[in-house]
């Protein structure tokens, strides 16, 4: 605990806590405690920090001691240069012995079947067989589940303490379903956890971004930014019971449901809304999504059925294989290209022609900036074909059609100076925020395998 120079002044102490989920910046005293600790920070100077897209989330909590002494507690998200356990900052809220008995073995299993898992794909890519990509969705299968197993018994080591003397692990807070990778690691839960053990009464928080901004873009070194839902909306709720607390912000709108165009016993045909992801987040397989709204309808249906796996900013059509036979038919379809899925996008600027295709492989898409998203050497192989549809007010609205699938292909087949050298409009990543990301799945084209029938499908973009 760090303590300030003399009592702070009257008017800086809160009557309540203000929420942690409150947008704005933080009052006077938890400025204070999160300048202070900014200076520490940069006296340190930590080499993982800096390196690209190496910045974390640093918070500090101020509390007052029993006899009213006032001072602060520092924080940071996950790990700092590969530990745990850092001097200055509170300690993790794991049971570390707990975990050394059964996560390294985890991990080494988790490793082996992504070896398994990269070799069988490399050879369904080059001959997409119905025996291949028969045991590679089983070794998706298989990785998957040893996962969530691995991280849900994790989360029963996490104890998380709450204002009135109560504790739960974070597997029992957000049951029935598992927790959300990365729940209670977070500064914020770790600030209040010591404070609470220590008996120190928490009286403002600020949490910030330090270091080298993520790789998409959205956060700056030294702004303030407020708890994130997806991990702390369940476990913060419940810590903060039997304090002062100022409410929380409203929530945002609820997303529209996805619309069924095509139902049969082998398939489904889907329009994703925008805002949506289409599978929910590896280690949370009931967060919201397509897949979890539909699965009380289709309960047999997986993530290994969805042959385009859109993400939450884009909208439109997807397919889903309802039995393994129909997924390789149409799997095959889509790598000879006697299927098409087609995409519509405006990007910044001009395009130079009207038409190509572009080949650039793609490696590490996730978390890479974009010079590094390309690889020639390591990657894997990347196509899309485009063709320009109209151009006007300093942009080029472009037809897409992916050849291959890969995570963020057309967004960085667009922003890659070797490919348009033009990022879509709206992309936060590679280019810059709008209105929202002007990519839309809007057209899907192939024959039925068990029908024989083709079915053609359009969805027209809503911009």
């Amino acid at each position: 605990m760090t303590f300030f120079d003399g009592p702070p002044s009257a008017g800086d102490v809160p009557p309540r806590l203000a929420s942690p989920f409150a947008p704005g910046p933080p009052g006077p005293l938890a400025r204070k405690a999160a300048e202070a600790l900014q200076q520490r920070l940069r006296r340190e100077r930590w080499e993982a920090l800096e390196q690209p897209g190496g910045g974390k989330m640093f918070g500090v909590l101020v509390v007052a001691e029993p006899g009213g002494r006032v001072g602060f507690l520092s924080a940071f998200s996950g790990m700092l240069g590969g530990a745990w356990n850092v001097e200055g900052f509170v300690p993790p809220l794991f049971d570390p012995v707990a975990r050394e008995a059964f996560w390294p073995a985890g991990e080494a299993e988790l490793a082996a079947l992504g070896q398994r898992h990269a070799t069988l794909l490399r050879d369904a890519q080059a001959e997409p067989t119905e025996g291949r990509l028969a045991a590679l969705a089983e070794v998706e299968h298989q990785r998957a589940e040893r996962s969530r197993a691995l991280w849900r018994q994790m989360a029963l080591s996490y104890v998380i303490p709450n204002a009135r003397g109560e504790s739960q692990t974070v597997a029992v807070l957000f049951a029935p379903r598992p927790p959300p990778g990365g729940a209670g690691d977070c500064a914020a839960p770790k600030l209040l956890a010591h404070a609470f053990r220590h008996h120190l009464k928490p009286l403002a928080l600020a949490e910030f971004w330090w270091g080298a901004p993520p790789l998409d873009g959205r956060r700056e070194s030294g702004a303030y930014y407020p708890a994130c839902d997806s991990k702390c909306g369940v476990v913060l709720p419940y810590m903060m019971q039997g304090m002062a607390v100022e409410p929380a912000p409203r929530m945002a709108a609820i997303i529209e449901d996805p619309r069924i165009l095509h139902e049969d016993p082998w398939l489904l045909v889907v329009d994703k809304p925008v805002g949506l992801p289409t599978v929910p987040e590896r280690h949370a397989p009931a967060r919201d999504s397509v897949l979890v709204r539909l699965q009380p309808r289709f309960p047999t249906l997986s993530g290994a059925d969805v042959l385009q796996d859109l993400e939450r900013k884009v909208s439109g059509l997807l397919v889903m294989a309802r039995d393994e036979v129909t997924r390789a038919a149409l799997l095959r379809q889509f790598a000879r290209r006697e299927a098409e899925h087609r995409q519509v996008s405006w990007v910044e600027g001009a395009v130079m022609g009207e038409s190509g295709l572009i080949e650039l492989p793609l490696r590490g898409t996730s978390h890479a900036p974009l010079e590094d998203c390309v690889d020639r050497v390591h990657g894997k192989r990347a196509v899309s074909a485009w063709k320009v549809l109209e151009r006007g007010d300093g942009r080029t609205r472009v037809a897409w059609v992916p050849v291959t699938r890969h995570p963020f292909q057309t967004r960085i087949h667009a922003a890659h100076r070797l490919g348009l050298g033009t990022p879509i409009v709206g992309d936060a990543r590679f280019g810059r925020e709008d209105t929202r990301l002007m990519l839309h799945s809007e057209a899907l084209v192939f024959m039925h395998p068990h029908t024989g029938q083709r079915l053609d499908f359009t969805v027209p973009a809503f911009f």
